[in-house]
């Protein structure tokens, strides 16, 4: 009776819930009845208003069967809701997953792992349907927390472990790809969402034994690489960072950041690295910028989150902060070279000027362990060098001149603090860094003006590893050829180093031609200063070498030979170099003489070179390279000054260099970086100016003016020196007075005249200052002049011979007159001009 009447009874309920019953077999064990699941789905396709009601009599059966633990028959329920979600899209969907959620979010919550992961699985294949129409009400937040909480089990079985944490990371996945597409629905990028999301997946990835960092968006494609919880983390974390839009990036990287924190994963920085070059390779390329941007402004945010235990990466401590921010400066540096080719314009010097900010903090600090404090300079040095080397070679030369421009500059002899000492040398480094990762075509596009200028200017810091420092800088710019390796000892064999060496191109002439006399000048006087070590004397050494290596021009031997006349004669007249320091500069002086015709055709000038180099090697070797720190006490005979002989001699050098065929005016004129002071025998005695005013004049001043040292060659080795001949000098002198300058000497004045025309329009004005200063007073030399007219005629007063010679002498003593005036007035005009 009893059964008759259920049967009665089952005949009047509802046909949606007998279909649903039906599906389920009288076992567990016999799994979904497939025929009565094909009249459910058919019956929800022809009636889809019955979806909701469909939906929700299964959620309450299966809610029935988790708390009766007939956990087949839940299984059983849950296949059907799948079935039934893929097979309708019908407008009324929606009511359907509602209760689909429903169902779902109880397997969840049950203790059973299997239902757990059954739950997830579904989710899954819910996330991947496209819904016709949004949903405005449906929240996701139950799903983030439990899924996150599944992906930090701890499980006592390894292997159930692993399923829930995969299952927890597939969850997330699901949320990720169901929310971020749509922006009606709930907003994930919110902080209560990501704070879980985030550090769920970076938990999983830094359990795996080694990390491998795959470039931009490529897959791992090992069999059964998605089994693996670490790796399935790592593409979860790139599907998420590649979805975000330039609003939601901050919201990805800010736990990122503070999970790294709490957990002191940046000491040691492998984990740091691996998941910021993930982040950099899944990003798009026109936000990179703004993962190094957020990294930057975390270098120095308080080493560890509030309420770490010991305030994160060792221990509290002022050394364990410079630890974790050297580690966070690290992982800058091998992140910033991704972001640097697609940064352009602002963002560029602005990512270079956060990192000069973080040095000058790092330097303001003065930190008590030195050693932690270099790491981190080093790492966010480093940092720029990668950034800079991803750079076209225009932006380099602006950011080599942006960093100049950062430089605290000092005088020679003023003291500066300890603080900008040290952020110049640091600065300086930097400098370097980028240098070296710029490719010199030209030295006029590696040297602007204003950027030549700064270097110059730095060159007269008064620490000796600073200038140290900036001369390496020229050496990375100059270098064009890599023969600064061969060149950074001074030696007088250049035939074994094996220097590339090529012609000096046009623009690199007119280049030195315009800044020339002032890298000279700057170098001479480097040598000068007596804080001098020898690696300050050896880098300007290698500077120099370089500049005639790479201008090797018969336009421009002369002048570097000029400046090797000067830095002997400074070691002879020096009053502040010590011993030590004069024999080193003399040593230089002769290595850097013998380099010229090494370069260039110059036979005679090698042959005169190499009998000095063979004579110190036999009374002097300590006057040859290399340098040494201290040349003990040596004794007064073989003092640079009482070896004369052994010197390099002007004169010499201009005819070794005439008779090599090349023009060698230059060389004969006053050495322009030398003191007013100058060493006998070793110069040509009148200034241009002095010649100037004298071409075209032939009298007997001639024979006056003329130096009786001139012939300065025997006191070089291996030249000859001549007897002066004073009569048929003289005699000469007679002939000229009486017939006029010849040809050959109106072209020579006239070659005079452009020297010293040219002269006053390409020399620095503080050298043509020196340069014109009279060697007389005027009023002196006037005097001079009538006192020798009203002397005593030297022949008698009645021969016409000399009555004529008395007349010459008196109109040579007016045109005197008229030149010593025209000086004075006209100095001023080429000054001007």
């Amino acid at each position: 009776m009893a059964y008759g009447c259920c049967g009665c009874c089952s005949a009047l309920r509802p046909r949606y819930k007998r279909l649903v019953d039906n599906i389920f077999p009288a076992s567990p064990q016999d799994g979904l009845v497939k025929s009565n699941m094909e009249k459910l789905t058919f019956y929800s396709l022809s009636s889809p208003e019955k979806l909701d009601r469909i939906g929700e009599y299964l959620f309450q059966k299966a809610s029935r069967d988790i708390y009766r633990r007939r956990h087949g028959f839940v299984i059983i329920a849950m296949e059907a809701m799948d079935q039934l979600l893929l097979a309708c899209h019908s407008q009324t969907l929606n009511l359907f997953v509602e209760s689909f959620l429903k169902m779902v979010q109880k397997l969840l919550e049950s203790t059973d792992p299997q239902l757990q992961i059954l739950a997830t699985q579904s989710f899954v294949r819910f996330a991947n349907i496209e819904e016709d129409t949004p949903s405005y009400h449906r929240r996701y937040d139950f799903f983030v927390s439990k899924f996150s909480a599944m992906c930090h089990s701890n499980h006592a079985d390894k292997a159930a472990r692993d399923r829930i944490r995969l299952a927890g990371i597939q969850g997330l996945q699901g949320v990720i790809r169901k929310t971020v597409s749509d922006d009606l629905v709930e907003n994930i990028w919110e902080a209560q969402h990501m704070d879980k999301i985030v550090p769920s997946l970076l938990y999983n990835m830094q359990i795996a034994e080694k990390y491998e960092t795959l470039s931009c968006m490529e897959t791992d494609t090992r069999d059964g690489a998605e089994e693996e919880p670490a790796r399935l983390a790592e593409a979860c974390l790139r599907e998420l960072v590649g979805r975000a839009s330039f609003g939601h990036i901050r919201s990805v990287l800010r736990p990122v950041l503070t999970h790294f924190d709490r957990h002191e994963l940046w000491v040691p920085n492998d984990f740091a690295v691996h998941t910021f070059k993930i982040i950099m390779f899944s990003i798009q390329a026109q936000y990179s910028y703004s993962v190094v941007e957020a990294l930057m402004q975390h270098l120095d945010a308080g080493c560890g989150a509030p309420g770490a235990a010991g305030g994160g990466g060792g221990g509290g401590g002022g050394a364990g902060r410079t630890r974790v921010r050297a580690a966070r400066a690290s992982v800058l540096s091998n992140i910033v070279a991704i972001a640097a080719a697609d940064s352009v314009g602002p963002s560029v010097l602005e990512i270079i000027n956060n990192l000069l900010t973080n040095l000058r903090a790092s330097v303001a600090r003065d930190s008590e362990k030195e050693s932690d404090e270099k790491l981190y300079q080093d790492a966010l040095i480093n940092a720029l060098g990668e950034f800079a080397d991803h750079l076209p070679d225009f932006q380099k030369i602006d950011i080599m001149m942006f960093i100049v421009s950062k430089v605290p500059s000092s005088q020679r002899g003023g003291k500066g603090t300890k603080a900008d000492a040290m952020l110049q040398s640091i600065l300086l480094k930097s400098l370097l860094k980028v240098g070296a990762t710029y490719k010199s075509a030209e030295l006029s596009k590696a040297f602007p003006a204003p950027f030549l200028e700064a270097l110059l200017r730095l060159s007269a810091a008064p620490e000796p590893p600073t200038r140290a420092l900036l001369q390496r800088i020229l050496h990375t710019l100059l270098d064009r050829r890599t023969n600064a390796p061969h060149l950074a000892k001074p030696t007088v064999d250049y035939a074994e180093l094996g220097l590339t060496v090529e012609k000096c191109s046009r623009p690199d002439l007119i280049f030195i031609s315009k800044h020339g006399y002032a890298i000279f000048s700057s170098l001479y006087e480097g040598l000068q200063l007596e804080s001098n070590t020898v690696e300050n004397v050896e880098a300007i050494y290698t500077t120099l070498a370089l500049l005639c290596v790479e201008l090797a021009s018969e336009e421009t031997v002369c002048d570097i030979l000029q400046l090797i006349l000067a830095i002997q004669q400074s070691a002879l007249r020096n009053p502040v170099l010590s011993v030590a320091q004069q024999v080193r500069l003399h040593a230089v002086a002769l290595a850097l003489c013998a380099l010229p015709p090494h370069v260039l055709l110059l036979p005679v000038l090698a042959d005169y070179v190499s009998k000095i180099i063979e004579a110190r090697r036999e009374e002097a070797p300590h006057l040859l390279p290399p340098l040494l720190e201290d040349y003990g006490e040596l004794s007064p005979s073989k003092m640079p000054s009482k070896l004369p002989f052994l010197m390099i001699d002007q004169m010499a050098l201009c005819e070794s260099v005439r008779a090599s065929g090349v023009e060698a005016a230059r060389l004969v004129a006053p050495l322009p970086y030398s003191a007013p002071a100058h060493a006998p025998g070793l110069e040509h005695r009148h200034s241009w100016l002095e010649s100037g005013a004298a071409a075209g004049r032939d009298s007997l001043a001639d024979i006056a003016a003329a130096p009786p040292d001139l012939d300065s060659a025997g006191s070089s080795p291996g030249v000859t020196r001549h007897a002066p001949q004073s009569e048929s000098v003289s005699l000469e002198a007679l002939r000229r007075a009486a017939s006029g300058p010849s040809e050959a000497e109106r072209r020579d004045a006239e070659r005079r005249k452009a020297s010293l025309n040219n002269a006053f329009r390409t020399a620095p004005f503080d050298y043509l200052l020196h340069l014109t200063q009279p060697k007389y007073e005027i009023q002196e030399k006037l005097q001079e002049i009538f006192s020798s007219l009203s002397q005593e005629p030297l022949l008698a007063g009645g021969s016409p011979a000399a009555r004529r010679f008395d007349e010459t002498r008196r109109r040579d003593a007016r045109d005197e007159m008229l030149i010593a005036a025209q000086n004075i007035h006209s100095l001023p005009c080429y000054i001007s001009h």
